[in-house]
Order: structure tokens, then sequence, then C-alpha cells
């Protein structure tokens, strides 16, 4: 072929795409003529004709894929006018490459109509220029097929060439349409009417002139009318298929190119169809982008961005609040309409039927709305807006109304004659309403997330506290957040080899659930051969497989073969189906007879012990695979079930793994909810049934629905699970489980969020549960892999990574869509064979199929990236299964991903520094990528890893990009500097105890909160490194100036001290420190303890009778016997700004007296009496408020809040952010402590020991980067897997003035001299913890003791005794202190004495008794022996002694041994 010809783009102009348009008029014509010598031939299209090796195609697609492959090879499809038919794994030309111009866009050459052509050519023209018959050639015939297939090919694809120069000469013209994506004006500017009808006549007129048969002395006109191919099949050709194709490719190229290429939505991107800018600031459309061109440093700061911007959107806590608004939107009504239509029927009772016919009743739930929460107020007698604060200060619950559209029918049902030919029955039974109601009713008040759309601060642009972000709930006053329920996807069919072989389609439904198991034969009845065969679990019954595919419309042994499809000649699975054929003829004799199978699954049904009320055909569609709806479609799907088993059984598909997140689905708020809800709306329903049942009697009368239906049943129900935190168990009815709700944490700010991001695993039994505590690889990304706790708990319970997002369900149906991207529906027979179709699977529901799975996920992304999907789809390409799964479905995880492809579009956003991250998903710089997503990803751990070259090797080329390595972590990993140069014992000690433990400032509102147990830092700082983490959650800081972001506050809880490894006079061994006593006087580390103490009263008046006066408890002060009562007014309550010390009385509380106070009232507490509220040992304060209330059930309640200021002492427990955690062991002065020769002493002293022991070797980087930052170094980030290297840190701290490793010339506080060892020191973040001396100092020698067992009682804050145990008592012993272990565990525990008799050596007893003359004595007496003679009294423990006598209750005597002493 001429170069003119075959590169026509070199010198791109109309003139010479026409000519070769013509020209190639004339090839198409010659090729059809060569195939119209040939027959049909229609073995050479059969797929099951040529068994040829590594082929599972007909014959022609045999030779069209051998002979593209050679052309490829040969270069021929490097030509950009060049299209291959099957373009999967060509090989690489291996001819030099010719320098072709590129005139289209990639992404416009990348349009490819061969699949239409192909479809075209074969199904519809074929048969009309071919004769039918079989001549035996096929495999010429194959090879002229492809000639035709090229030519038409080529020139369909040259009309982006016409495009082309169309768009460049009426640019104007083709611009606003291709914005606008108006697929009928493009079609219109392409059309010319006259040039097409110009073109179809010369193509005919060409057929004829090529066509005509000429013989040499014979008269040509014998032969007119008769041509090799018919002129106007040609002419259809060209007018039904060539010249609309032709247009359709560049229409198609210019709709793409605006989506995907940038246009944006305000008409600013760039369209058009070509390679050349619209726009001069516009270079979406150059030649292939190279990331290098951007920069390291810009795509690095563009990271950080995004990354803030995702913050920005999304939060941290978005999926707790959006699955309860999707709950609200969606849930709720979804929960009443599970229930339909219940009928209550009467109760026959015969002694009150009457005159009357028997009443029933039909109940329906309609139309569900939920208002605001709102309280009743008591003095105007109206509600009013209640907002979070007011229930957390009146201990109420923050909840909203829930109304449901109720409709009572009440009928009789009635026999009347009707038509038997058209009903069959002479008589049937019809409903007479009698009574009607409709009415939206009170149902209950359901708790409000606050921050949700239903909460009132949604609204508002200043919250209460700062750091409160929501998503928890406030029930009685308390804040209560749900856990994240890892739960096994119900979405996917289940392969498991756990009990046997099985595979399962999986519902909520019970009734939609099957299983198809593989039985042994020994099981199994009846069986001659075979090991194994295959049953069907459903309904309720077991199966034979062949007999429901028969039941389902198959007619044939070999249909049911060809529904499996096993693809190989294994005669194991031959066995198994041989066995199971024989295994259900054996159930039912000629089952293969029409209806019998049918007949026999409906005698199986039925004797079940539940059967369902329908009959078998209608249970088919309703419950086997309802989102399939005929039954050969079913058969289909229950074949590929039966061929997944086969595989797995034969090892070639591997079982499901219940550890791997694909697999696993977040249960929130909105599936708890609805799960909860139902039980107590299904309660709700069985109350009203038995009362409205007795109204159905004739001589009643039915009342409106509210007297029936008891709201307080769902607002009690749904209190009382998260008050006791048990909750209904996902698929066992009676059963609840825990670890669904729990307390939110107010330690500080960051514990509050790291328990909204929490998520849990529920098993069984703790002790084995298997790889579960493990890390999983579908873990990366998704949850940490290092935040979890320690104990019977580790591995179960994880945090989700700090860009962890779940998803919410997509209301959208996008089947059409999926049509659109070239999804074919699935065929209603089971006759035809899929041919290696890939199988599309919507929510595990099989949807489709489609041929080229390749471009048809590739299209599916684009559509998502276009945003014509939504964001949250997750498309899956299964290669090896042969399946593409779609999830659109709750509880996936998502993260974001940088497109690397698309990357080139960043250049846009360099004006824009506030972009948002909707702005990054819309043009598709950015996407979320789900778990099963991300195994067809390949992803660049940083920036560096796009730019880095390996020498000697191919680059990689990466398909995504992580936004930064620390985002792997959880949010109170990522915040830990070095993390990665620390051992991970230690980070996991920081991150799920000391940072949570830390005391910060955890709220900017503490005087509208009455927390029980609170702590408040005085100077809280931020510390002087930064993370990206921290980075991203700040907000900007230094209005004036800079332009920098400062870290989020509330993630760091501590102070910045002077920190000195060294050894000091020994008081700092082990975890020990040593600190400043003069810098804890400045107020380092001080904080501000305040506990709350609570009473209330219940002054409601009784309903069964009126309350005396000694029944009602009232604040009030009275002289108290059971603490001092100095500090309290005549209210009860006392002074702000008191005094309190252990022993007062907090709160004065007390019954009304009356004369006789022997009487107790009904709480079984005297009358009169003292009922006050006394500060237990240790606890002291000064009275900081006091809060009088009454809360929603109607009681006065009161809480009084006690503050502390607390510094240091000795015993607090002090920690760094590398988990080196230590206790206070001594306070040194100031002038002992070396000093530097700039004068600086530390705050801190710690060993040095606690290093290599440890391995944290983060801390001495910290510190050392820390010195270099406060010397004005401009290197902070110690942000984990991307910190800065050893080198740079010490050359920052060199250019300082200091030392490379940070050690100083320190000087001996005491003697002045210079310690002659160098000293390693620098500023360190130290967290002071909760646990300290003055709550756990615990001190006794007598006190309170049990009733029982008279030993001392267990707790501290009773003035309890300290346990002692063996240890305790060996240490003793190994000491020789035996007088101190009698008086510890003996005079000063139980001490009490006992008498034995000597004789018998039973235990006497202390009795009165008869003595001679009729004098009563009181004394020891053996009643066995019937003496008073040789009774001693014994020294033992009271437990001993009453471990005698409860033996002596049940039977069993003791015998004591005694010696005089």
């Amino acid at each position: 072929m001429a170069k003119a010809e075959s590169n026509v783009s070199d010198g791109l102009s109309l003139d010479l795409i026409r000519d070769s348009l013509i020209r190639q008029e004339d090839t198409i014509i010659f090729s059809l003529i060569e195939r119209a010598r040939f027959p049909l031939n229609p073995p050479t299209y059969d797929p099951s004709y040529a068994s040829i090796h590594g082929s599972c195609g007909s014959l022609a697609e045999f030779i069209v894929k051998q002979t593209e492959a050679t052309q490829a090879r040969a270069g021929r499809y490097e030509n950009p006018e060049e299209h291959p038919f099957f373009p999967e794994n060509l090989p690489p030309s291996e001819v030099p490459p010719y320098n072709y111009s590129e005139v289209l866009h990639p992404a416009a050459m990348s349009v490819n109509l061969n699949k239409i052509i192909w479809d075209m050519y074969f199904n519809k023209l074929l048969p009309l220029f071919v004769s039918p018959g079989d001549d035996g050639n096929y495999a010429s015939t194959a090879a002229r097929d492809l000639e035709c297939l090229q030519a038409i090919s080529r020139r369909i694809h040259y009309g982006k060439l016409v495009a082309e120069v169309k768009f460049r000469d009426e640019r104007k013209d083709y611009e606003p349409a291709i914005r606008a994506q108006d697929k009928n004006t493009l079609i219109k500017l392409l059309t010319f009417a006259a040039v097409e009808e110009a073109v179809i006549k010369r193509v005919a007129k060409k057929a004829m002139t090529f066509g005509q048969e000429v013989k040499l002395g014979e008269d040509n006109n014998s032969t007119e009318g008769k041509y090799k191919v018919d002129p106007t099949i040609v002419a259809r050709l060209y007018e039904d298929w060539v010249i609309p194709l032709t247009k359709e490719s560049p229409l198609f190229e210019a709709l793409k190119d605006s989506g995907e290429m940038g246009v944006s939505p305000d008409g600013k991107g760039s369209v058009g169809m070509t390679s050349m800018d619209l726009d001069d600031d516009d270079d979406i459309f150059d030649e292939p982008f190279d990331v290098r061109e951007i920069g390291e440093e810009y795509l690095k700061s563009f990271c950080r961005q995004t990354a803030v911007a995702f913050f920005n959107q999304y939060g941290l806590i978005s999926h707790q609040i959006n699955s309860y608004n999707d709950f609200i939107r969606y849930g709720l009504q979804r929960t009443f309409d599970s229930f339909g239509e219940y009928e209550i029927q009467p109760g026959y009772d015969p002694s009150k039927k009457g005159d009357g016919d028997w009443r029933h009743a039909k109940v329906k739930f309609g139309k569900v709305s939920v208002e605001r929460p709102t309280c009743w107020a008591v003095s105007g007698g109206t509600e009013l807006k209640m907002l979070p604060r007011h229930a957390r200060l009146q201990n109420m619950t923050y909840s909203a109304k829930m109304k449901v559209e109720v409709e009572l029918k009440v009928y009789t049902k009635k026999i009347v004659k009707s038509d038997k030919f058209k009903t069959g029955r002479e008589e049937i039974r019809e409903e007479e309403i009698v009574y009607e109601d409709k009415r939206e009713i009170f149902l209950g008040r359901l708790p409000v997330m606050v921050k949700s759309d239903l909460c009132w601060m949604s609204e508002v642009e200043k919250a209460d506290c700062d750091f409160d972000h929501g998503g928890y709930f406030l029930i009685k006053g308390a804040e209560k957040i749900f856990i994240a329920q890892e739960q096994i996807s119900l979405k996917r069919l289940w392969i498991s080899n756990s009990q046997g072989w099985t595979i399962a389609y999986r519902s909520e439904v019970k009734r939609n659930r099957l299983i198809v198991r593989l039985v042994d034969s020994a099981k199994v009845d009846s069986i001659k051969g075979g090991e194994k065969v295959l049953n069907v679990y459903f309904l309720s019954t077991s199966i034979p497989v062949w007999i429901l595919f028969f039941a389902l419309g198959v007619s044939s042994d070999k249909e049911v073969v060809n529904l499996i499809d096993y693809g190989s000649n294994d005669s194991g699975i031959s066995n198994i189906l041989f066995a199971s054929i024989r295994h259900a003829d054996g159930s039912c004799a000629d089952f293969s007879k029409e209806g019998n199978a049918l007949n026999h699954l409906s005698k199986l049904v039925k004797a079940t012990s539940f059967p369902p009320e329908e009959d078998i055909e209608e249970c088919l569609r309703l419950y086997l695979f309802p989102s399939l709806h005929h039954r050969k479609q079913k058969a289909r799907l229950l074949g590929y079930m039966v061929k997944c088993l086969l595989q797995a059984y034969t090892g070639r598909r591997k079982c499901d793994n219940r550890d791997d997140f694909r697999n696993k689905r977040f249960e929130l708020a909105s599936e708890l909810l609805e799960r909860e809800l139902k039980v107590h709306i299904a309660h709700a329903r069985r109350r009203m049934s038995k009362s409205l049942q007795r109204d159905l009697y004739p001589d009643r009368t039915v009342r409106p629905i509210e007297h029936y239906l008891d709201g307080t049943i769902v607002t009690n129900g749904l209190s009382r699970a998260f008050s006791t935190g048990a909750w209904s168990h996902p698929y066992k009815k009676m059963e609840r489980i825990s670890g669904v709700v729990a307390n939110l944490g107010r330690a500080n700010a960051l514990q509050t969020m790291v328990d909204l991001r929490k998520t849990r695993q529920q098993v069984l039994y703790t002790g084995k549960v298997g790889d579960a505590r493990y890390p999983h690889p579908s873990h990366w990304g998704k949850v940490c892999f290092l935040s979890t706790p320690d104990g019977e708990n580790c591995g179960l319970v994880k945090n989700l990574a700090t860009t962890g997002l779940v998803s919410t369900n997509i209301v959208e149906s996008i089947v059409d869509k999926l049509f659109d991207s070239g999804m074919e529906k699935l065929v209603n027979d089971t006759s035809s064979a899929l041919d290696g179709k890939f199988k599309i699977f919507l929510n595990g529901e099989w949807v489709g199929v489609c041929e080229d799975s390749l471009s048809f996920a590739a299209e599916v992304r684009r559509k998502r990236r276009m945003t014509e999907l939504p964001h949250q789809v997750e498309i899956k390409r299964d290669e090896h299964k042969g399946e593409v799964r779609i999830f659109i479905d709750s509880g996936r995880i998502l993260r974001p991903l940088l497109v690397v492809e698309n990357l080139s579009k960043i250049k846009s956003f360099k004006a824009e520094k506030n972009f948002t991250f909707q702005s990054l998903l819309d043009k598709g710089i950015v996407e979320l990528i789900g778990t099963e997503e991300e195994e067809d990803c390949r992803t660049a751990w940083g920036i560096k890893y796009l730019l880095a070259d390996v020498k000697g090797k191919e680059s990689v080329k990466y398909t995504h990009c992580e936004l930064d390595m620390s985002f792997l972590l959880g949010l109170s990993c990522g915040i830990i500097p070095f993390a990665n140069h620390d051992h991970a014992r230690r980070v996991l000690y920081q991150a799920q105890k000391h940072s949570q433990q830390a005391i910060g400032f955890s709220t900017t509102n503490p005087n509208i909160r009455v927390d029980t147990l609170s702590h408040q830092m005085y100077y809280p700082q931020r510390p002087l490194f930064h993370t990206m983490t921290s980075d991203c959650l700040g907000k900007p800081g230094y209005p004036l100036g800079q332009n920098g972001l400062e870290p989020k506050p509330e993630l760091y809880n501590g102070q910045n001290a002077i920190v000195a490894v060294n050894v000091h006079l020994g008081y700092n061994q082990e975890d020990s420190l040593v600190m400043n006593r003069a810098s804890l006087e400045r107020g380092m580390f001080r904080s501000e303890h305040v506990r709350s103490y609570k009473a209330e009263v219940d002054n409601q008046e009784m309903q069964d009778k009126k309350r005396k006066l000694g029944d009602i408890v009232n604040f009030g002060k009275i002289q108290s016997k059971i603490g001092r009562v100095d500090s309290l007014d005549d209210d009860g309550f006392p002074y702000v700004g008191a005094s309190l010390q252990s022993g007062d009385i907090v709160i004065g509380r007390c019954a009304e007296s009356e004369p006789d106070n022997s009487k107790t009232d009904l709480n079984g507490a005297e009358r009169g009496l003292d009922h006050s509220i006394k500060l237990k040992h240790t606890e002291r304060g000064m009275v900081q408020k006091v809060v009088l209330s009454s809360n929603d059930e109607g009681k006065n309640f009161a809480v009084v809040s006690l503050r502390q200021v607390r510094s240091p002492c000795l015993g607090d427990k002090f920690s760094s952010m590398h988990g080196q955690k230590g206790v206070l062991g001594f306070l040194e002065s100031q002038e002992n402590f070396p000093f530097t020769t700039q004068g600086i002493v530390p705050d801190i002293v710690i060993n040095p020991h606690a290093f290599p022991t440890r391995q944290t070797p983060g801390q001495l980087l910290e510190a050392a980067l820390s010195k270099g930052i406060a010397c004005g170094g401009s290197l902070k980030y110690a942000t984990p897997f991307s910190t800065l290297s050893v080198d740079a840190i010490t050359e920052q701290l060199h250019r300082a003035g200091f030392s490379r490793w940070g050690n100083e010339r320190v000087y001996n506080g005491r003697t002045g001299e210079m310690v002659r060892s160098l000293i390693f020191m620098g500023p360190t973040f130290y967290q002071r913890l909760i646990h300290m001396a003055e709550d756990k100092v615990k001190f006794r020698n007598t006190g309170p003791v049990h009733p029982l067992t008279r030993q001392p009682v267990a707790d501290r804050k009773r003035f309890g005794g300290i346990k002692f145990g063996e240890m305790e008592r060996d240490c003793l012993i190994a000491h020789g202190a035996s007088a101190n272990l009698h008086e510890r565990l003996f005079t000063l525990s139980d001490s009490s004495h006992m008498h034995v008799c000597k004789t018998c050596q039973n235990a006497a007893n202390v009795i009165e008794r008869t003595v001679a003359g009729g004098r009563k004595i009181r004394g020891p007496y053996c009643r066995y022996c019937q003496s008073a003679d040789k009774i001693v009294r014994v020294n033992v423990p009271y437990g001993a002694k009453l471990l005698c006598q409860e033996l002596f209750s049940m039977g069993i005597s003791m015998k004591f041994e005694t010696q005089d002493c």
C-alpha cells in the first residue's frame, strides 16, 4: 500500500481523505465479491465444530485472532487508522516503529466500533448476499470474511478523520454542541444528505460494473441483470450501516473526549475531538503526559491540599452521621414497610358470638414521619426546642417523636355464590368492611444522633463545643455511641468447606436462602455409585439438585450439564453428576417427565414444619433468586453455583475467607437501628393484636387504633437497649449481643474521636477465633494495623484508617447505565451457551453478561469519573472466575487515591487554593477505591515512587497513588512522630492507651456539662514537630503573615518539656522519672480534676393510693449522723466555693418525719432518716457548680461538682509519644539539677536504659528535631514513613550551633563541676495521664467488714482492705516477718474464736442449758458427747468457722485436732 494511502493523517486534507474513501469503496466491493463465491458454510461459525487447542471459539474467530496477532507483530496496528477486532493480548510490534503524526487525541484513537461491525456483518449482512449451503471450504470462507471485516472497519473508522477536518473548518458550530454533549445537534452537523445519496448511487454502480459477468465472443446483453454480488445489497450496506456508523465514530469520540478529558460544568474546560487546544491556558490535549513535568514539590503540596479538602468534606466521623441520615431518609420507612399487612383473627369464643358473624381485622403501616427533638414545658404548656445541652444537663433522652399512618380495617367474611366457570368454585368468601379507620398516630420516640439532619445543631454556625463533631446519642443524659460491627457480607455467593463443601446464596430473608451441598453417598439412601451427590437446601427441605433443575424448566440431562459448564473432563466430577442423577431418580421416579419434578418439589415443601402459604410455582417465583424473574434464568444461576462448588471441590477455585474485608460489611446506625426497631415494633404489634382481638367480639366496640398500639413499648425498648448495651442479634431472634453500644470517652478530644472510629468483630468465644486476630492484607489502608487493644479483644477491636470511609446505600438504579456500558441481558433459556462471556453481578445478584469485560470495566470506571455513576460504586473484574462484580451497598470501606492517568488535570487547580474534594472527584483526579477494586490497582506508595526510575528495568506503570503513607494508620497512630522507627508494641501502647488517657482540654463548654469525672490541663501545648495527619486536620494559622497550617489542637494533650537522658541519684530506675520541682511550681503539668455527685428524688404522686408524708424524700439540711453538714445551706446544697473534705455531706436529703418512726417506706428506708450523699474516702474539693433540675420522667435531681487542682506528685504517671511510660519517682530542686553552658536546666530526667530495652529511637529523633525547630530550623515534619533522614536532622542541629547528635556539656548542680560525660538533651512532648497516686493510694488498719464473712470490704472508697495474696505472703515469709504476717492476715482481718471438744474433736456450741438444781447456765457444750468437759477455745479466722458451719448444714462434719500450748 502506498504511503499516501496508508498514512493519510500525515497531510490531513478533505481531498486526500475523499480519495482514500473512494479507493476503499473498491476494496469493500471486491472483498464482498470474493466472499460471495462460497456458500454460507455454517460450521465455520459453530464453536463446537473445531476443537483447536488453546481456542474456545469458532473457526472464524480463530483465524481472525491468529491473523491479527501476526499482523500486530509486523506493526500493522501501530498505525492509528487500523483497529483490531480482538485487541486483548495482542503481541507488541517487532519492526522499527514509524513516526505517525498524532492528529487525534489518544482517547479519540481508542474509539473502536469493531464489536458493532462484527455483529452487523455476521448476523445481518452475511445472510443477505451469500447462498445457503455447505461446500467444506471453511478455512477459505473464514479468510474471505476477514478481508470483508477489515475493509469495512477501516472505512467506518475513517469517519473520525472526516469529522476532524470539518471541526477545524467550522469550529464555532461544533464547539457548543460538544460542550453541551448534544448528540442530536452533532448528528445534524455531520450529516450531508446530498453527499450521502451520491455515495450510495456510486457504490451501487460500482457493484454493477465490477460484478457483472463478461464473456468474449458472446452477447453480453444475455447476462445483464446477473451480478456476482447484488448492487442493492451494497447500497443497503452503505445506507444502513457504513454511513451511520461513520458518523457514530466521531460522535462517540467527541462526547467521550468532552466528558473524560475535562469539560467543566462552567464551560471553561476543553472540548473537541482534536489534539489542538481550544484555550491558550488549557493543555489537556497535549502530547502524552509525564508526571515529572509538574514537579515533585507541587505534587506533594497538592496531595496535602487534597487531604485537607477530604477532611473538610467528610471529617472523621461522617460514617456515623451519614448512616443515621440514611436510616432517617430510607431505612425507617423500609422498616415499617417490611411488616406488610397484618391480619388479626377473632377469638372464636362460642359464648360471645351473638347474632352477627365473626369479625376480622387488618392493620397496615403507611408513611412514617419524624419530628425534630422537642420537650414539654410544664410552665407554659407548650413544646420547646430541645438542644443536646438540655438533654445532657437534665438527664433526658435526646429523641424525636415518631408518627406513622396506620390503616385499620374491620370486616366480616361472608359466603356468596360465584360463577364456577370463572372462579372454579360455586361459593367463595367475600370480605365486607364493617369499620375502617386511617390516621397518623404517635408510635414512640426515636433517639436522635447529635449533628445529624434531625438535630438542631446541624444548622447552627457555632456549636456548644469546638471539639464536638457529633455522631453520638444522649440517653438519659449519658453519651452513647455505636461501635461499627463487622459482619459477613450477604452480597455474594459463599463457598465454604468448614462443615462440608457448600455454596450458599444468602439473604436477610430466611426463605430466600439456598445452599448447595456436596453430601457423602453414605448419608444418602439408594446410591449404588459415586462418592458424593449434590443436594439443595431450600425452604427448610433437602432437594436433589437434578429435581430442582427440572422443576425450573430444564428439559434434559444434557442441558443441566451444559448449564453447569464445568469445562474439563474430570472423571471425579462425572461420577458426582451421575450419582446426583441416580439420587434424583431414586427420590422421584420419572422426574424428567413434564410436571413430575415440580409435583415432587411441592410435596417436599408441604411436608416441612412451617410450609409457605403459596403454591410451589409462586414459591419459586418469590423466594428462589427473587432478583431473577424467569425460571430458566434461575436455573442458569443454580447451574453456575454448582459449577463454583465443583471447582472449589477440585481445587480450581478457592473457598471464601471470612477474614477478608471484601467479604465483610460494617453495620452502623442504619442497620443496627433498623434491626432493633423491628424487634420493638413486632412487640408492640403483638400487644396490639391481643388487645384488639378482645374488641372483635360482636358485643364490643372497636376503638381508634391509638388505643391498641402502645408507643411506650418502642420508646422504652430503644432506651433500654442503649442503656444496657444489649442489642438484638443479627440472625438469632431470642438472643442479644454486647459490644454494640458504648459510653463515649471524654478524657480528651482525641479519645472521643478514636471511640467514634472503632470497629468490632463479634465472635462466639474469644479464646478460639482462628485467624480473626491477625492482620490481613485486605486491611491495608482500610483499618489501622497497629491500633488494637491488648487482652481478650486484641485483633477483634480495630480502628479505621485516617482516610477510611464507610459507604452508604445508593438508592438510584444503575442497571441502565450498565447496559449503556456494554452489558447484555441474561437470556431466558437454558439451551444457549454463554460462550465465555463474563457474568456481571450487582450487589451479588446476576444482572447480565458482557463479552469484553476489560472494556466494560473501563467504561464503568470512566462513567464513575465523569459523575455519570455515583462515586461510591465499586467494580471488580475477576478474570480467573469470569466475573465482574459491582457493589453499591452500604458498609464497604472506601479510601481516596490519586488517579495517575488524570494527574495532568491538576494544572487547572494551580490557580485555585481552596478547591473542594468534590471537584477533584468530579474531574476524576481522585476516586474512592474499595477493598475488591484495589486488587486491580497498582498503587504507588507516594509521589516519589511515581518519579523514581529503576536502572536497568522498565518503569512501573502505576494506576493510582497514595496521598500519604501515614494515612494507612489510624488517627492516634498517624500523629506519632517517627512512629516507623519505634517498636510496634510501643506505638500500640501510645495509640491505644496513653493517647486516650492523656489529660488535655476535653471540651470548650465545661460550664454547661456535668460529667461524672473530668480532667483539664491548665496550660496545654502543641508539639514543636508537625505530621501530615495533624496538619491536614488543622486550620490555617498566622492569619496576618505566614501561610502555614497549625496542627489540630485537640489531637495533642501534653506539654513540651526539656528532657535529659541521664541517671540522677538512682531515683529514675526502671521507668521512674525525676522532675524539676521549680518547673512544677511554675505550672508544668498542672491540671484540674472535677468530680460530680448526683442525687434524685421522686415526687410524683402515687397512682394507686395517696402518698403518705413519710414516703416523700426531699432535699434539705438536717443534723446528720453520717457526716458533717457545716458547708450546706438550708436547701441541702453546699454553696459555691465551699471546701469539702472526706466525710462531709455533699448533698443533703432526708425523708419527711412522722410520729411513728418505726415504720419504713416503700423503698425500705426508715421514715425521717437521713438519705444524704457523703464524700467517700480520699475525696475532697471545692464546690464549682450546683445544678438543680428535673428529667423527662418527672424526677427532681441535683448535681454538685467539686473542683480540685492537682500538681504532679510522687507516683503520678507520665508518658512520651512513644510509649515510654513512667511514674514520678523524685522531685529535685532546680539548683541541684545539672545545667548546660547556656543555663538550661532540664524539666525531666529519664534513664538511658529505657531506649535499648523499649526500642524507641523515635523519641531521640523527636528530641533532636524539636531542638532544631526551637532554634529556628525549617525542617519540621516527623510524619511516619516519610520522615526526615538522620543526616538532615543532625545537619539542622549543627547549623544551629549544637552538637550533631544532640549531646551537650553539663555541669553538676550540687558541686558546680563539669560532668565528664556528654548528656543528650532536647525538648520532648510529654503527656500526663489520668492515673494519679491520689486516686490510687490505699491504707487501712481496721475498718468496715463484710457482714457475712466479717472480712474487710474490697472497695477503696469504702475504706476497704488491701488485697494480700499468696505472693505477698511469700515475701513476708522470706523476710522472716511471721508476726507481721499473722497480724495482717488474722488479727486485722477476721479474727474470731470457736470451741472444740477434745474428746470427739467436733465443734461445740455455746448454748443455755439446765444443770442440777434447776439452775440455767450459758456456756460451751458438746451435744455429741453430752458433756461440757474437755472443751477448749481456739482462735480461728471467721472464714474457717463459716466454712465449718456451711459444711455442717450440708451434712458434712469437720474434725478439729487441738494441742495445748
